[in-house]
């Protein structure tokens, strides 16, 4: 299938980064199952909420931090670099993809990147390094050097709006592959979980590989319950030797 394919999109998850060190935050006894989501409404709402934000996040960032690519994210960059691949979208912030050298024009983040800060009012970035220097100095959330307005990582948080040009370039991109892959995701968060049912409705072949079985595994035309790494090192290597 891949080796017909010209225009595939490749759709991951926390699985493809758990390889790298990257725990899946979701699962049972994840980062998420232990702490309490803070709503984006009350983000914005309290400044000592932002505080304890800020303090999960750079929890969390310490070990993003020290994550480099693996199998799988190597792959990925092979395949596209052999024309397979055009697109990749992505409900990972660990900006990983982007360090396996793929082209960050064809990485779609729905769900922002965590390597960074921005501003909620005029959008400048900050860097996570004096977000950090900054709540040590003061014991207080950052606010924009700019404006003096909130600062965010620069994610998609629990009730957070989904970014509507990266949603609008998913489907796009869904809309015109030939073939869809999804990569190390439950394939339970919405609406990212809608673009592989938005590809079979287009009548495109669907390639599920996840550890698990997935909602949506009715779907697809092929499932693969396995590790992506050993997967897609498989698969290139079986097309460079054709």
């Amino acid at each position: 299938m891949v080796q017909r394919a010209r225009s595939a999109v490749v759709f991951t998850g926390a699985g493809i980064s758990t390889e790298c060190g990257i725990p899946d935050f979701r699962s049972p006894g994840g980062f998420w199952t232990r702490y309490k989501p803070i709503d984006y409404s009350e983000f914005l709402a309290s400044e000592d909420t932002r505080l304890e934000a800020w303090r999960r996040f750079l929890m969390i960032r310490e070990t993003i931090a020290r994550a480099e690519p693996g199998p799988s994210h190597r792959a990925l960059a092979r395949l596209m670099d052999m024309g397979h691949v055009t697109s990749v979208i992505t409900q990972n912030i660990d900006g990983l993809h982007e360090a396996s050298g793929i082209a960050a024009d064809r990485i779609i983040e729905i769900h922002g990147n965590g390597t960074y800060a921005k501003c909620l009012s005029c959008g400048l970035r900050h860097e996570i390094d004096w977000v950090s220097e900054v709540i040590g100095e003061t014991g207080r959330a950052p606010a924009c050097t700019g404006c003096g307005g909130i600062v965010k990582s620069a994610t998609i948080s629990f009730g957070q709006a989904m970014p509507e040009q990266e949603m609008a370039d998913a489907k796009a991109a869904t809309l015109n592959a030939d073939l869809f892959i999804s990569i190390g995701s439950s394939l339970q968060v919405f609406p990212a979980a809608g673009l592989p049912v938005l590809a079979k409705q287009n009548r495109t072949p669907l390639v599920i590989l996840n550890r698990e079985a997935t909602g949506l595994d009715g779907l697809a035309d092929l499932v693969i319950n396995a590790e992506s790494g050993p997967v897609l090192a498989a698969v290139t290597a079986r097309l460079d030797r054709l």
